[in-house]
């Protein structure tokens, strides 16, 4: 059985459209580990809160202390007010860990997992939820750092749902919640004409944006000034 021979067109769309889905598949498996990363900061903060043996130590000045030693350790995105972020995502999405002990078998002890993952299973959810490896494949840390400020699970649901549904960039995200999307919604008698309107004109994230993200690039141990000196060299 012989196959067609590409011609000179052919060719191009084919390493077209190589490189646009394996960009978009390392920049996704880059935005995962960041997530799951700053996920497992947030659950190690909480663990030790709740049953460190030293956290008597600690007490309020936990935060400021552990951001110095880990500076001092070369950890990156770790201020104080990062790692505040990072246990307010952590306890906003208690749900990762089911994604978190699939992918992270090494990082965390899985018998440590397995009984939050039964802890969790045994709560029962306010409101049908996203698939959490749905919410960490396809939104960005930046995407959760907007939605944990959301104090209402059931407003913070709805901007999941809707930045999924249309996939929105983190700037789309931030706009229509400053527009009060969700209590324009609630008040619509029209729902469904609303949300064609909202979605019609809003900003896509892109592979790009998820890779110039500034936490990803500090993530990977990268400055934006070097990434552009490179670009100039070039």
């Amino acid at each position: 059985m012989s196959s067609k021979a590409l011609d000179f067109a052919g060719l191009v769309t084919a390493i077209r459209e190589a490189d646009a889905a394996l960009a978009e598949q390392a920049s996704r498996a880059v935005n995962v580990s960041l997530t799951l990363r700053n996920w497992f900061i947030g659950y190690y903060i909480a663990e030790f809160e709740l049953q460190g043996a030293d956290r008597a130590t600690y007490g309020d000045k936990l935060l400021p202390e552990l951001s110095k030693a880990l500076r001092d350790q070369s950890v990156s995105n770790s201020g104080r007010r990062q790692l505040y972020g990072y246990l307010a995502f952590y306890r906003a999405y208690p749900q990762i860990v089911r994604t978190a002990s699939a992918l992270s078998a090494q990082v965390v002890s899985r018998p440590l997992l397995e009984e939050k993952v039964r802890t969790l299973s045994a709560q029962s959810p306010t409101a049908p939820a996203p698939d959490p490896e749905t919410l960490i494949s396809r939104l960005s840390y930046s995407h959760f750092e907007q939605l944990v400020e959301l104090q209402d699970p059931l407003q913070r649901r709805f901007y999941e749902v809707e930045a999924l549904r249309g996939n929105w960039s983190v700037r789309e995200l931030k706009r229509q919640i400053a527009s009060q999307y969700f209590q324009r919604s609630g008040l619509s008698t029209d729902k469904a004409a609303l949300a064609k309107l909202t979605h019609a004109d809003a900003e896509p994230a892109t592979s790009r944006q998820i890779i110039c993200d500034p936490y990803v690039f500090e993530f990977l141990g990268l400055k934006p000034q070097e990434v552009m000196g490179e670009s100039h060299l070039e």
